[in-house]
């Protein structure tokens, strides 16, 4: 903190006090002050930019201005829910500072994580705008900071233009935000509880202690893991920390799931600018679902810590699945932790290619994909000839008011397209097809229960109305494999030539057979204390509790899994699922009074119905043209090729669902063509909202 000290009321010093300014001034010389930078509390700004003056910055005679450093400590939650205690940069773009921390963790990849508040439960109870805010005593604490933080979410900028700045017209994901010239908020967005420091969110936080109150389960440093990460972090204990396990919370609803996305920071701003202080506790999360490159030789850590997230995921009902999904879930849960003790295979050992040789392998099989094109399809016996795919099942497109069974036809996919014919016959001629769907950016759900032998395809086709729901059902596991392979791909715009097809068709088996309970355990029940709490969500434990054995079944059929197979295998089991990937939020179209639920996922937005989440609308991100974004009235306006929506956001800023978007369109632009060079300023770009 700069401050003039005035020794005496007349001005002047005596020799004493001249001489032992002295002394502390040349003791000083020798601290290093590179790590330090000028903060001004009441702009909410740091002087990071060296060559300005502080008349340009605008600071008169009587700023305070704070002299610290830029690197502070700060309690970092990992996806596993252990604390680290890390030196983060507080000065530097929340997106620079998450690379920064990746880097010290051993985690590939940054630009899919980010940082975010610790929620408390109440904070699902309200929307980001009607969130009660903590009152401020006396206007401003007694050390001349604001008692609470400025928002979280809201942008900040310190000049931008009044008034619209872009045009719909203009090139492709045109950002023209209009940010108004006003003082940052004086709330955060979750209106955490601030102490008396003002720091929040981190239970337990005493002042006098300097740090943890004692009470609290030790966190470790960096200093304590001195570059051992990979083998304390590449492994997660069983259970969590009884601080970590009492501050989880569980949503009820859809609009409770939508409402936990208020708590990300924003990546354009520094950690200190939203509220932040030393010694505050932050989440790092996976922000987006999108795996880039998942390397068991390289990624150890990385798979870890994304296992644990989509553990915690589901054990907190953040998404959805079915018993007997849980049940496979809590069989490789249990295989990792009994793989967890014993020695697995090495990676770097002389039976492993070298990266040299798996970068010559890999192009060799792109090579060969490329020059057999389609014809590694078992049902393209020409590579001229159009792939096609043909079955007897049954179909069901439901009516309001009308109770109708399913109805059995001969199935044709080609070029996209489903035809739908009542006679074989009719399907060999072509004649005029009783139905006729086109796949190309309809919803497809798995409608499975295995118990039942029930294998079902559910399609959600746009429409004029909206998106039409459809069901098919396959009379196998086999036949359900092959068209539910057929309809993921042509969704995405794929046809059955496209070479993802087979390891599609095989990645669903796979799925599938996991869930298939074996004859009986290949363990003695008896030789495990399993807590049914640990492996399955709550919804299920009424009917499971005391079941144990219908997990050792469950495990069965993945006992011969080593460590790293058994994560990746939950991992891939985990984006199966059908809401795996979709982000929620709360919003409202402009012109209508009712609130509807937004999904975000890495290739589409969605608009869902609030209560059940069923996809009404889907816009993809391939036909999107441009976007505006108002920030005075926190509007959102988004062109696709089909037309324009407009909205505005109630369960979080509007910063957040533009973040997503633009994160979503960054990660696209990933390849191993591309310079493994991250592209900060494109990221910013894309997701900033201003230039």
């Amino acid at each position: 903190m700069l401050q003039s000290k005035h020794p005496n009321k007349t001005g002047k010093c005596n020799d004493d006090e001249r001489s032992c300014q002295s002394r502390r001034f040349f003791a000083e010389i020798s601290m290093d002050w590179s790590d330090h930078a000028l903060w001004w509390p009441s702009k909410n700004i740091w002087l990071t930019r060296t060559r300005s003056t502080l008349d340009q910055y605008g600071v008169q005679a009587d700023a305070l201005l704070h002299f610290t450093p830029m690197h502070k400590n700060l309690r970092v939650q990992l996806p596993d829910l252990r604390y680290l205690d890390m030196k983060v940069d507080f000065s530097v773009k929340t997106f620079s500072a998450v690379i920064h921390l990746c880097k010290d963790l051993g985690l590939r990849h940054p630009e899919e994580l980010s940082l975010c508040k610790p929620l408390e439960p109440y904070h699902l109870k309200y929307n980001y705008k009607d969130m009660p805010k903590k009152k401020v005593e006396n206007g401003t604490a007694k050390n001349g900071h604001p008692n609470l933080p400025p928002d979280t979410n809201t942008f900040i900028a310190n000049s931008s233009p009044d008034g619209s700045t872009g045009s719909l017209d203009k090139s492709t994901f045109m950002c023209a935000p209009v940010t108004p010239s006003k003082p940052p908020p004086s709330s955060t967005p979750v209106s955490s509880p601030v102490g008396n420091t003002g720091t929040w969110g981190r239970p337990g936080f005493s002042p006098d202690t300097n740090g943890y109150s004692p009470n609290l389960t030790t966190s470790l440093s960096s200093e304590q893991l001195n570059g051992s990460y990979d083998s304390m972090l590449a492994q997660t204990p069983p259970a969590p920390s009884p601080e970590a396990r009492k501050h989880l919370i569980r949503p009820k609803s859809l609009v409770e799931k939508a409402r936990m996305n208020v708590a990300w920071l924003d990546s354009s701003l520094s950690i200190m600018e939203q509220g932040v202080r030393e010694f505050d506790t932050l989440c790092l999360r996976f922000k987006f679902y999108v795996f880039y490159d998942l390397n068991p030789k390289y990624d150890a850590i990385r798979i870890n810590q994304i296992y644990e997230q989509a553990r915690w995921q589901l054990l907190n009902e953040e998404i959805d699945c079915t018993e007997e999904e849980m049940l496979m879930f809590g069989a490789l849960q249990l295989q990792v932790n009994l793989q967890a003790n014993q020695p697995q295979p090495n990676l770097d050992n002389g039976n492993v290619n070298s990266p040299a040789e798996d970068d010559i392998d890999a192009a060799l099989t792109d090579l060969q994909t490329t020059l057999e094109g389609s014809s590694i399809n078992a049902y393209a016996n020409d590579i001229t000839q159009v792939p096609e795919l043909c079955d007897a099942l049954r179909f069901l497109k439901p009516k309001r008011f009308t109770l109708k069974a399913y109805k059995r036809y001969w199935f044709t996919c080609r070029d996209l397209h489903l035809y739908l014919y009542k006679a074989r016959e009719e399907m060999i001629h072509r004649t005029t097809p009783v139905h006729e769907i086109n796949l190309r950016g309809c919803e497809v759900t798995p409608d499975v229960n295995i118990s039942q032998n029930k294998y079902g395809i559910k399609l959600e086709v746009p429409s004029a109305e909206g998106m039409s729901e459809m069901y098919i059902r396959c009379d196998n596991e086999t036949q359900y494999a092959k068209w539910m392979a057929c309809c993921r791909l042509a969704a995405k715009g794929r046809s059955l030539a496209d070479s993802s097809y087979e390891s599609e068709k095989q990645t669903i088996l796979d799925f599938l057979q996991m869930q298939r309970p074996a004859d009986g355990p290949a363990i003695n029940p008896n030789s495990l204390d399993i807590q049914m709490e640990d492996y399955v969500a709550p919804r299920f434990m009424k009917k499971l509790r005391g079941k144990h054995s219908r997990i050792l079944e469950a495990h069965a059929n993945v006992k011969d899994l080593s460590l790293v197979e058994a994560k990746m295998n939950y991992i891939k089991a985990w984006q199966s699922l059908p809401d795996f990937g979709i982000t929620l939020f709360v919003i409202k179209f402009m012109g209508n009074k009712k609130e509807e639920l937004l999904g975000v996922a890495h290739n589409r937005i969605m608009k869902m119905d609030l209560t059940t989440g069923d996809h009404q609308k889907t816009w993809r991100y391939n036909t999107m043209k441009a976007w505006n974004v108002n920030w005075e009235v926190k509007h959102m306006m988004i062109q696709f090729e089909e037309g324009n929506i407009m909205f505005s956001c109630s369960s979080a800023d509007c910063k957040v669902v533009h973040e997503f978007i633009g994160g979503y369109i960054f990660l696209s632009t990933r390849s191993k063509d591309a310079s493994q060079t991250l592209n900060e300023e494109l990221f910013h770009k894309l997701t900033g909202g201003w230039s």
